[in-house]
C-alpha cells in the first residue's frame, strides 16, 4: 500500500471508504485598535478604513438598553463620516462603551445594532477638537426578532431536545423528561427547552407548571409562535378564553401562516360567542394549505351554523369528515351534521336550546382535533444550513469584503505562525435507527500531531494518530480525517473556489459575529473534500457558513453540509459542526484559536452515523527550521505517529 496525494491533502490508498477532509487551525493575532485617552479600548473592523492622520475630537458613544442602563452584550457601532465618505465599524467594550480618539471636524451618522434589539440611529456634527463628545445610543427590544435557531443551541442540547420530541411523539413522558433535564443543564436559558418541557407539563395535565415554562419560553424568546400558540390552547383549556386570544395573537404576529394559531383562534372566539370573528379566524387556518388545516373545517361548521349559514356549515362538515375519519371529534362533527341537515330550512331563532347547544363550541373535543401540532419535527441529523439560517439583525447592512479578507488574513497567520500542533484527542462513535434512536455507542483516545503547511496554490496538512487509527480498525469502518479544514476555505488560495456572502449580524455567546455563507463553485475545482472508494476519489461539493468575531475576525464555528447527495456511493446526507476557542500559550506569549469540538453526522449505505472528535491539552511546537519532527519506523500500512514528548513545544 503506498501514499498518494489528492489535491492539498496527503492520504492512503484503502480498499475501503475512508472519509477524507482536512484539519485546519485558526490562529489568534487579535487586531485592536487602542484610543489612547481615557483607557478606553476601540475595536474596528479594518484599521485600514479607520480615519487616520488628523488630531481632532474623541468622541465616546455609550450603548443603554430600554432601562438607560448599560447594554449587557456587545453592539457594533457603523460610524459613517459624511463629510469624508468613509465608513469605519466598531464593537463595545465590557462596559457598553467606545472612545473614539483624533476625530476631525464634520459630520457623522452612528448606527448602533445588536442581535435582539433594533438598530438605532443618530448624526454628530465635530465642532471643537478640544473635548470629549459624549454620545449615547439607546437599544429597544426586538419584539418580532427570533433568537433561536439550532445553530445558537450547544449541539448536545440539539440532539437530547430531538430525542425528546421523538419521545413525546410516541407518548413515553419518562424518556421525555430524561433527555429534556439533560438538555437544560447544557442550555439553561433556551427558549425551545422550556417550550417542550411546557408540552411534556401539558401532556401530564399540570397545566400550572405548563403554563410557567410556556411563559419563560415566551420572554426568552418573544417571537416563538409555537410557544405562544402552545400557551394559546392552554389557556383554552384552562376556561381563559380572553388570556387565550392575547397569546394567540402575539402566536400569528409572529408566525401569520401558522394554522394551528388561526385554528385556536376560532376555538377562543367560539369560545366568546364572537362568531364572525370565530368564521374569519377559521377561513385563515384552512388558507394555509398545510395537509392537516383541515380540521379547521370544523371551526368554521360551528361558526356558519351559529351565524344561521348552514349550507356553509353543513359543506365545511363534510370536507371535515373526509378528510379526518379518525378524528376523535368525528361523532360530535356528524351529530352537529344532522341536526343541521334537520333544521336547514328553518331559521336558527327557532332551534331550541337543545339545538344551539350542539352548534356552540365543544372545547374537549374540538382542542384534541390535532393536539400534537404544535410539537417540532425531530431528527437525529441537524437542519441543512439552508433550511436553518441563524438570526440577524434586521436592516444592517454588512461590510462582506472586509469581513472575508480579515478571516483570510487569520488563516493566513496560522500558516505562518503554526506549523505543527499536537492534542489528546478523544472520539465518540454513535450510530442510530431508521427512527433516529441511538444504538451502538463507542469512544476511543489518542495521541494527535498535525503539520500545516502553504504552497503557491493550495494549503498542505498531514495528520498523525499515535495507535492504528484506519477504516479498518474503527469502529464504523470510517476513518475521520482533517474534519475542521473549512476554516481554510477564506484562504487566499482557496476562497476563490467559493461563492461567498455575508448574511448580516448574528451573535455568538454574547458576542457580535458576522455570518457567512459559502458554497462551492462548479467552474472551480474541489480541493476541499473526497470520499475514497477503492481507488476512486469522490469530491465532495460543500456549501456551509461561518461564524466570524466582529472585532478582530476569529472564526469560531463552521457549519457544513453536502451541496446535493451522491447516491453513486450512497452517501445521502453529510453535516459538519465544528466549534473553535482561544488557547493561550504563556511562553511563546500568543493565543492560538484551536478546535474544541468536531462533530461529524452521516448517512451511508442506508445508515445514520455520528462523530464527535473532542481535542484537549493542546501543545504548539517549535517553528524553527532545525525543529523537525522525527517519525518512527512503523509498519508502513498504520499511519505514522508524533510523540510531542520528544521535540519542543509550547504547552498550554
Amino acid at each position: 500500500m503506498r501514499a498518494a496525494r489528492h489535491g492539498f491533502s496527503k492520504y492512503r490508498r484503502h480498499t475501503a471508504l475512508t472519509l477524507l477532509t482536512l484539519f485546519a487551525l485558526l490562529v489568534a493575532a487579535s487586531v485592536h485598535l487602542f484610543a489612547q485617552s481615557a483607557g478606553h479600548e476601540t475595536k474596528a473592523l479594518d484599521p485600514s478604513l479607520t480615519l487616520k492622520g488628523h488630531q481632532g475630537a474623541a468622541i465616546r458613544i455609550t450603548v443603554l438598553d430600554a432601562q438607560n442602563a448599560p447594554l449587557k452584550k456587545q453592539a457594533v457601532i457603523k460610524f459613517h463620516s459624511t463629510t469624508q465618505d468613509a465608513t469605519s465599524w466598531y464593537v463595545t467594550g465590557d462596559d457598553s462603551q467606545t472612545l473614539l480618539a483624533d476625530q476631525p471636524f464634520g459630520k457623522y451618522d452612528i448606527e448602533v445594532s445588536a442581535l435582539g434589539y433594533v438598530s438605532n440611529r443618530t448624526t454628530l456634527d465635530v465642532a471643537s477638537m478640544m473635548e470629549t463628545i459624549d454620545v449615547k445610543v439607546v437599544l429597544q427590544p426586538d419584539t418580532l426578532a427570533d433568537l433561536e435557531s439550532d445553530a445558537s443551541l450547544p449541539p448536545r442540547a440539539l440532539r437530547e431536545m430531538n430525542r425528546a420530541i421523538r419521545a413525546l411523539r410516541v407518548g413515553d413522558l419518562k424518556e421525555a423528561q430524561k433527555r429534556l433535564d439533560e438538555a437544560e443543564k447544557v442550555a439553561p436559558s433556551s427558549a425551545r427547552a422550556k417550550y417542550l418541557l411546557g408540552y411534556l407539563l401539558l401532556a401530564k395535565g399540570d397545566l400550572a407548571q405548563a403554563q410557567t415554562s410556556l411563559e419563560q419560553a415566551t420572554t426568552l424568546n418573544p417571537s416563538y409562535a409555537r410557544a405562544w400558540s402552545l400557551l394559546g390552547r392552554l389557556r383554552l383549556l384552562a376556561g381563559q378564553p380572553k388570556e387565550a386570544v392575547a397569546a394567540l395573537q402575539q402566536a400569528v404576529k409572529a408566525d401569520p401562516n401558522s394554522w394551528v394559531a388561526h385554528d385556536l383562534l376560532a376555538d377562543a372566539d367560539l369560545e366568546q360567542h364572537e362568531y364572525q370573528d370565530a368564521r374569519h379566524e377559521a377561513e385563515l387556518a384552512i388558507s394555509a394549505g398545510e395537509q392537516d388545516s383541515s380540521v379547521a373545517q370544523l371551526a368554521l361548521a360551528e361558526a356558519a351554523a351559529n351565524l344561521g349559514k348552514n349550507a356553509e356549515a353543513i359543506a365545511a362538515l363534510k370536507v371535515f369528515l373526509n378528510n379526518n375519519p379518525r378524528s376523535i371529534a368525528v361523532q360530535h362533527a356528524d351529530e352537529l351534521r344532522r341536526k343541521l341537515e334537520q333544521y336547514k330550512t328553518k331559521p336558527i331563532e327557532d332551534w331550541s336550546e337543545f339545538e344551539r347547544t350542539v352548534a356552540a363550541f365543544d372545547i374537549s373535543n374540538d382542542l384534541l382535533v390535532a393536539p400534537r401540532a404544535e410539537l417540532p419535527s425531530a431528527s437525529w441529523l441537524p437542519s441543512d444550513v439552508d433550511h436553518n439560517k441563524p438570526p440577524v439583525v434586521a436592516g444592517l447592512g454588512c461590510p462582506t469584503q472586509q469581513v472575508i479578507e480579515g478571516a483570510g488574513n487569520r488563516v493566513t497567520e496560522l500558516i505562518a505562525n503554526v506549523e505543527k500542533i499536537s492534542a489528546i484527542e478523544s472520539i465518540d462513535y454513535e450510530r442510530f435507527d431508521q427512527a433516529g434512536n441511538s444504538g451502538i455507542s463507542e469512544n476511543r483516545k489518542f495521541d494527535y500531531a498535525a503539520t500545516v503547511s502553504q504552497k503557491p496554490d493550495v494549503v498542505l496538512v498531514d495528520e498523525y494518530r499515535s495507535q492504528r487509527y484506519d477504516e479498518k480498525t474503527m469502529p464504523d469502518h470510517i476513518a475521520d480525517n482533517g474534519f475542521a479544514v473549512l476554516a481554510l476555505v477564506f484562504h487566499p488560495v482557496m476562497r476563490d473556489a467559493f461563492k461567498m456572502s455575508c448574511e448580516g449580524l448574528g451573535d455568538w455567546h454574547g458576542k457580535p459575529v458576522w455570518i457567512v455563507r459559502f458554497q462551492q463553485r462548479e467552474d472551480k475545482p474541489n480541493h476541499m473534500q473526497a470520499y475514497l472508494l477503492g481507488d476512486v476519489a469522490y469530491p465532495v461539493g460543500l456549501k456551509g457558513r461561518a461564524w466570524i468575531t466582529a472585532d478582530n475576525f476569529q472564526v469560531v464555528r463552521v457549519e457544513s453540509d453536502m451541496v446535493k447527495p451522491m447516491p453513486q456511493i450512497e452517501l445521502m446526507a453529510e453535516h459538519m459542526v465544528t466549534e473553535y476557542a482561544p488557547v493561550p500559550f504563556h511562553k511563546a506569549g500568543m493565543e492560538f484559536w484551536l478546535p474544541q469540538t468536531a462533530e461529524v453526522y452521516m448517512n451511508f449505505r442506508g445508515q445514520r452515523y455520528y462523530h464527535k472528535h473532542m481535542f484537549d491539552k493542546y501543545m504548539v511546537f517549535s517553528v524553527s527550521a532545525e525543529d523537525k519532527v522525527h517519525e518512527a519506523k512503523q509498519d508502513p500500512d498504520i499511519p505514522k505517529s508524533t510523540n510531542p514528548k520528544k521535540h519542543k513545544f509550547w504547552p498550554a
